[in-house]
């Protein structure tokens, strides 16, 4: 049965997108389907930009260290390199265009001047090495990239088909002077485009093999950022009509990467609808996120889920003053259920949130959040209203009835296009009907919550007893002595595969491989609990997403496995 949430927000949801609502939807017609698509959207980013740049105005938008921008300043730093981009360096419509930063003011004026003048935004991982860095910018064409110092150095003497441009962090009209230099401004003409013209490519995590370039248009982003700015909304009217709306401009904290999709779409681009103050960490440390939080009243936390338990477990969080915060938000992989009523616990003040989409939906999924989320911690949520479809499928593409597992799959007009110059890709992840297939198995509950299951490819097969590597990294990660942890099947003569788990300690717990084996006998059916244990002594490897490298841990410990095996 819904919740009673569940009744006063889909009974809000239906008041605003009525006919004659701000988000009502008409039809578009795709993939042989009518597509609900926003009425009154901007038809494209350019005039998303200029349409609410404009209407915040004065606003501050960015905090980047000692520098402070506000909406229309932003928007006019962008409008003049928009005009170096076309007049100096020779973009134009179409034209892939590199980011290869870290996480900066300047990144965020540069995306929005690839955008404007009409070029397609093409977001490389910053992290990633000069090989990575010229994979991508050679998969996709790109004509020009956009890079600080550190990732051009990286760079350097590779062959990668684009120009390369250096440009700096800090006060845009120096730091970004490279991009105007040959000429150009904001006198420049802009091209015309259109909801149909590209707008973005993404990169995928890698985590299944060579990373894939997701292409997309004006349409599906436009609609995607707006998706998420409807449940902005949604939320933003019950707490009116409970007497609980904020009174202070909404902020958030900018620790996660700009080049993955969770940065991108939820994070930054909906700040510039909702008009959200957005404050830029360089790196990632949970006492600096803490003390920003309070001197920036920062509103709405999101990270890896890692990055919200390490500020709830942290030993000095009884220092800081975090009860302006009153979402801390996880995307990019599952959160611990264990974590859910200790972060509730922790910091009373504000509410667990999960969010669950992909590179290819344009991040739009599922949410689950506030009381939903603690009724139901080991939920996504449903879908997002008012765009996403959601169907659990079999091999065949049929969809299953609730209860039953299968491929999670979305239908929505914010899908990506394809996957760049990969048509075999593109065909086996979208369906004829419009479906995008995600890889993930779940299920969905009576009130339509997703539930994963796991990897559709990370299932272990174990004798032909199917074993979820989350069920079993959610039992370890419920002792309260395991920082992180990683499952995975190993090959096996006997039953096919076993499972094993790499388990990182937190400092100063005097954990063994006997205490956590006693404990999982406890938690799991002795067949799902891990034939070999490795412990580390440092972080697991991430990917750019931040999620736990698990294919190279995989790679780097079967390796181990048929070593022992052969002594």
């Amino acid at each position: 049965m819904a919740s009673e949430l569940d009744v006063e927000l889909s009974r809000i949801m239906d008041r605003l997108t009525a006919p004659g609502g701000p988000l009502e939807t008409v039809p578009f017609r795709r993939h042989g389907q009518d597509l609900p698509m926003f009425k009154h959207a901007p038809p494209t980013m350019r005039a998303l930009f200029e349409q609410y740049c404009t209407q915040h105005d004065v606003a501050e938008f960015l905090v980047d260290g000692d520098l402070r921008l506000t909406f229309s300043e932003t928007l006019a730093q962008a409008r003049a390199v928009a005009g170096g981009l076309i007049e100096g360096h020779g973009v134009k419509v179409g034209d892939r265009v590199g980011i290869a930063a870290r996480n900066s003011a300047n990144w965020i004026i540069s995306y929005m001047a690839v955008v404007m003048a009409g070029g397609c935004v093409t977001l490389l991982n910053g992290w990633g090495t000069g090989d990575e860095l010229a994979n991508a910018v050679r998969l996709v064409s790109c004509s020009l990239v956009l890079a600080d110092s550190q990732r051009a150095a990286r760079l350097d003497g590779l062959d990668t088909g684009a120009r390369i441009v250096v440009f700096d962090h800090g006060a845009p009209e120096v730091g970004l002077a490279p991009l105007l230099a040959k000429g150009g401004g904001v006198q420049t003409p802009l091209p015309q485009i259109t909801a149909d013209d590209l707008a973005t490519i993404v990169y995928t995590s890698g985590s299944t093999g060579t990373s894939k370039g997701a292409y997309s248009d004006h349409r599906a982003v436009v609609s995607a950022i707006m998706n998420y700015a409807a449940q902005s909304l949604m939320v933003l009217s019950f707490l009116s009509e409970k007497g609980a709306a904020p009174s202070r401009q909404q902020c958030t904290l900018v620790n996660v990467p700009l080049f993955h999709v969770t940065g991108e779409v939820p994070l930054f681009l909906q700040s510039i609808v909702i008009g959200r103050r957005m404050v830029i960490m360089p790196r990632w440390d949970a006492e600096e996120a803490m003390r920003l939080i309070e001197r920036e009243k920062v509103t709405y936390f999101v990270g890896v889920p890692l990055m919200s338990y390490e500020i709830a477990t942290h030993p000095n969080r009884a220092n800081y003053d975090l009860s302006s915060c009153m979402s801390f938000a996880a995307g990019g992989a599952p959160r611990p259920v264990e974590h859910v009523k200790r972060l509730r616990d922790a910091i009373p003040t504000g509410f667990p949130l999960l969010g669950y989409g992909l590179t290819e939906t344009n991040a739009v999924g599922c949410g689950n959040f506030n009381e939903n989320y603690l009724a139901k911690p080991g939920s996504t949520g449903p879908a997002s209203r008012p765009l996403v479809e959601l169907a659990i499928l079999d091999d065949a593409g049929k969809v299953l009835p609730v209860g039953a597992v299968g491929e999670v799959a979305f239908r929505t007009i914010c899908n990506m296009l394809g996957y760049w110059n990969d048509p075999e890709a593109t065909a086996s992840a979208i369906m004829p009907d419009g479906f995008f297939r995600t890889g993930d198995l779940g299920r969905l509950d009576e009130d339509g919550y997703l539930f994963i299951i796991d990897r559709k490819k990370d299932i272990i097969i174990r004798g032909g007893e199917n074993i979820s590597c989350i069920e079993v990294e959610q039992a370890i990660y419920a002792h309260p002595g395991i920082a992180e942890t990683s499952v995975f099947g190993l090959p096996d003569e006997r039953l096919g595969e076993v499972p094993a788990a790499v388990w990182l300690a937190k400092p100063g717990h005097g954990l063994t491989e006997t205490d956590l084996r006693e404990f999982l006998a406890q938690q799991l059916a002795p067949h799902k609990i891990p034939a070999v244990f490795w412990e580390e002594h440092a972080p697991l490897p991430r990917l750019g997403t931040e999620k736990v490298d698990k294919r190279a841990l995989k790679a780097s410990y079967s390796q181990r496995w048929e070593a022992a095996k052969d002594g």
